[in-house]
């Protein structure tokens, strides 16, 4: 399991979205099985933001699902193939 921690980069968009395409392709790449993103509990608005994103077609290819964590609201899996 790789951890994407994205409270450093939450208030800049581009930021946001390049740091979890680049840690997807990554973790795709290397074969790593879980990607533990973490947006943080907040408002959630980061934790939309992240989802909305993960589901872009050419992302969804990279992984099989994505599970939100239902014992920890500030943390989303995303699971490879």
């Amino acid at each position: 399991m790789e951890t994407l921690d994205l409270h450093g980069v939450f208030r800049d968009d581009r930021a946001i979205y390049r740091t979890v395409q680049q840690a997807l392709f990554r973790c795709s790449a290397t074969g790593v099985d879980v990607l533990e993103i973490i947006p943080g509990r907040g408002s959630g608005t980061l934790k939309r933001r992240v989802l909305a994103f993960l589901e872009q077609r050419q992302l969804k290819r990279l992984y099989t699902r994505v599970e939100e964590d239902p014992g920890n609201a500030g943390r989303i899996l995303v699971h490879f193939r």
